[in-house]
């Protein structure tokens, strides 16, 4: 099969080529390196090609010859799209767009896309459902929004086979610290191994469905062999509730000692809580079981002691 990810170069990107390389697929990569790195391909056998999903005649002809795409190619970070919104909508809503007309007048049909947990925003519910309410908190989360149903609406409106994933705080090997965007857990892991503080956004009492990235990575590929599609979004995350407190206790777990946890204000923007109800997932994918929390933050810690500070950021 020949599989297009967007976004092919960050970190959930290169976890997912891989998969597909072991598989036997021939993977095509499209990417602008706004968020990933060249060096995430280096030794893979793939199609690489680097551009902006706003550049259509870049997009016409990356979509050209393909089976399936798996669009992850985002301008991500709650704080970055509060910075400067235009270009998270452009990147985000935009580009999903050229991607989806692209695609159809490629005839290339199954296209599954990668939206956010952050959609649901001001929704309180715990678990939130996709059928729950949304309300975006930040330009970031309306992009993502924006995403998903642009991908729901071409398989109404042109018979494409389609799934919207609805991502929840992500994490594991080769997700990168060191930059102003980063996610938690890179961030902390980075600090805590060069002895310095943790930082709380808040007072710890917010928590996340961290979900681990080879867990995700094998649905997005089960997802595409099997030529998955569902009229809905679908949550991607199994159910846990981790404060930021408890993150804390489970990296002073693994590192083998303490380490110090300072506050500071929390980020505008930010969703308090969220935790993904996933009958969905589960009906559409029984076979694939989540790696449990203090299993993947170990091999992310592992990955990091191993050499990844010493990556580019």
């Amino acid at each position: 099969m020949r599989i297009l990810i967007t976004g092919g170069a960050g970190f959930i990107g290169h976890n997912l080529v891989k998969l597909a390389l072991d598989a036997d697929h021939e993977v095509r990569v499209l990417d602008d390196l706004s968020n990933g790195y060249r060096d995430n391909l280096d030794g893979l056998d793939v199609d690489f090609r680097e551009a902006s999903l706003l550049d259509e005649g870049a997009v016409a002809s990356a979509v050209s010859g393909i089976d399936s795409i798996v669009h992850l190619g985002a301008l991500g970070s709650v704080p970055r799209s509060i910075k400067d919104p235009l270009r998270t909508h452009h990147a985000n809503a935009t580009g999903t767009l050229m991607l989806l007309d692209q695609a159809r007048r490629a005839a290339t049909n199954h296209v599954m896309c990668a939206s956010s947990s952050s959609v649901y925003g001001m929704n309180p519910a715990l678990p939130k459902g996709e059928r729950e309410w949304v309300r975006p908190m930040s330009p970031y989360a309306v992009s993502k929004l924006a995403t998903e149903q642009y991908v729901l609406a071409y398989q109404q409106s042109f018979e494409f086979d389609t799934l919207a994933f609805r991502f929840f705080n992500v994490y594991g090997p080769g997700q990168r610290a060191g930059h102003v965007y980063a996610a938690v857990i890179p961030t902390w892991i980075n600090a805590i191994l060069k002895d310095q503080p943790v930082w709380i956004n808040g007072d710890g009492t917010n928590s996340r469905d961290f979900t681990y990235v080879g867990t995700v990575c094998a649905v997005l590929l089960d997802a595409v062999q099997r030529r998955v599609t569902h009229p809905e979004p679908v949550n991607l995350a199994f159910g846990t509730n981790t404060t930021l407190r408890h993150l804390t206790d489970e990296l002073r777990d693994i590192h083998g000692s303490t380490f110090e946890v300072r506050h500071r204000d929390p980020r505008q923007g930010d969703v308090p809580h969220s935790q993904a109800e996933n009958s969905t997932l589960r009906k559409l994918f029984p076979s694939v079981s989540p790696t449990e929390l203090h299993s993947g933050l170990d091999s992310t810690y592992t990955w990091f002691t191993e050499g990844a500070s010493q990556l580019p950021q």
